[in-house]
Formats: C-alpha cells, structure tokens, sequence
C-alpha cells in the first residue's frame, strides 16, 4: 500500500519512433508487465503523456535505412538505443541539443484492478493486456482534441 511502479513498456523501441505529432507505442508482445500486475494482485493505470514527442526532433529513419539498421543492431546487441535528436540551441532557436519549449501534458485513467494470480495463465494475462490497452485508447480519444490538436495521426499500437 502506497507504492507505485511506472513502467515504460515501449523502451528503446519506442523511442526509435518518436516522431513530432505521433503517438506510436509499442504494447501489442508486451505481456510482461501485465503478468506481473497479477502477480501481485497490483492495478494496471493507463497513462498517456502528451507532447513528449514534440521536445526534440529526430533524424529521418525509416525502418529498412541505414540508421535504422545501425540503431536496432545496436539495441538489439547493447539492450539499448540511440536515436539521433535534436532540438534547440542556448542563444539560438535553430538546432542544438536542449529540448524545445513544449508543453507536456500527463493524463491518468482510471485503475484496472488485476487480481492476486501467482501464476496467471496466457489468456488471463492477454485478456488484461486488451483491457489496458483499451482503456489506454479511450483515454487518449478523450484528451486528444485538448492536449494534441495538431497531430498528424492517431494513437498507434504497433507490434
């Protein structure tokens, strides 16, 4: 009681997508947090921050380019990634490395419960996971319009 853990599910793949204006998370295969919510009888809280995606600017790599190679190798052989961010300078707007001036803008949904299963089955732990990750859809939809006026796309569950 009165502990909390906040994972990022999506990870070093995730950030590989970090475009301005898009909302892509990576949550389809990830099924490990979700066992261990049940594991522990924990809630799962469905968070959406909006406007992260827009403090840098990423390098053009599309999956198949030559920096996406290089940086899913690398995440694939060190756990982790680079991706190659700018944003703005110290006396200057143009580039550099410190991060735009932007809002970001965390909304919280409501706890799922998960109960206490100290070995949760595959379905269980699917029928979770489609439970969060709708409850994660509703909650964007209803503060898309408010926090990310200007998106080019809507959330995204990419595998």
């Amino acid at each position: 009681a009165g502990n909390a853990c906040m994972i990022v599910v999506g990870g070093a793949s995730e950030s590989l997508l970090a475009k301005p204006y898009t909302m892509n998370l990576i949550i389809k295969r990830r099924y490990g947090f979700v066992k261990m919510a049940l594991r522990h009888g924990a809630c799962l809280v469905p968070v959406i921050s909006f406007g992260e995606n827009e403090l840098w600017d990423q390098v053009d790599n599309p999956p198949g380019s030559f920096i996406w190679k290089v940086q899913t190798t690398l995440q694939k052989y060190m756990t982790f990634t680079a991706p190659l961010f700018f944003g703005r300078g110290i006396f200057q707007y143009s580039f550099g490395p410190l991060p735009y001036r932007k809002a970001i803008t965390s909304v919280v949904g409501e706890p799922i419960e998960c109960p206490y299963i100290p070995n949760p089955s595959r379905d269980v732990i699917s029928q979770y996971q489609t439970l969060y990750m709708e409850k994660t859809k509703e909650l964007y939809d209803k503060y898309k319009n408010i926090y990310a006026p200007d998106r080019k796309s809507d959330l995204c569950f990419v595998d």
